[in-house]
């Protein structure tokens, strides 16, 4: 008994190292005073990689609703027993393994993990900075960056949101959200730049 609770105590206490989700999602602002910190990780990814942190932000809520465990539902094997997931994507970000794993090598981030906010933060950042490299996309374009997020660079290319107008209606919204986002961030941003630097001592 006294194994078997040694053994589990790691996996209690890995768990409990998840963030949960901000209680009024919709709201930027309230989002950066809940969780200390997940400010100061936007902004320090909009100053590495110029992508404004509005379209980041509105990213990873399309993605995962700032859940940091957040997962695609499993196969079934013979239609009932849960299997293997139906990808790799994984975090805060959705980040596939071998995107995640090109970010690391690329971004000189060797112990990035998914389900830390401020790497993901830093991920998409990093990933709409090649999107506006690669394809020519502004880096305030949510609605064109989210399309070349989901699809892949290359999916982007080929213009394979054509044929998807669900694909559409989702970058849509997540260009919407960004500009809702944009709107009251400059409502908030000097109340979160002083409150960001209280250990200053002027």
């Amino acid at each position: 008994m006294r194994a078997f609770v040694l053994v589990l105590l790691p996996c209690v206490l890995l768990a409990g190292c998840i963030t949960a989700p901000p209680n009024n999602p919709s709201n930027l602002c309230s989002i950066f005073r809940e969780k200390g910190g997940w400010y100061d990780d936007a902004r320090d990814a909009q100053q590495r990689w110029g992508a404004p942190i509005p379209v980041q932000m509105s990213i990873i809520y399309q993605e995962s609703q700032f859940k940091g465990d957040a997962a695609p539902p499993r196969n079934k094997l013979f239609w009932v027993i849960p299997w293997t997931r139906i990808s790799s994507a994984y975090g805060y970000s959705q980040a596939l393994d071998s995107t995640w794993g090109a970010y690391k090598d690329d971004a000189g981030h060797p112990f990035a993990d998914r389900d830390d906010f401020g790497d993901a933060a830093d991920f998409v950042g990093w990933y709409v900075d090649q999107s506006h490299r690669i394809l020519g996309i502004s880096k305030a374009d949510a609605y064109s960056q989210y399309l070349a997020y989901y699809l892949g660079q290359g999916g982007y290319r080929q213009g394979l949101y054509r044929s998807k107008p669900w694909l559409r209606r989702t970058a849509s919204r997540v260009a919407s959200r960004s500009n809702t986002y944009d709107a009251q961030l400059s409502s908030c941003r000097a109340e979160l730049e002083r409150g960001g630097h209280w250990w200053w001592p002027f």
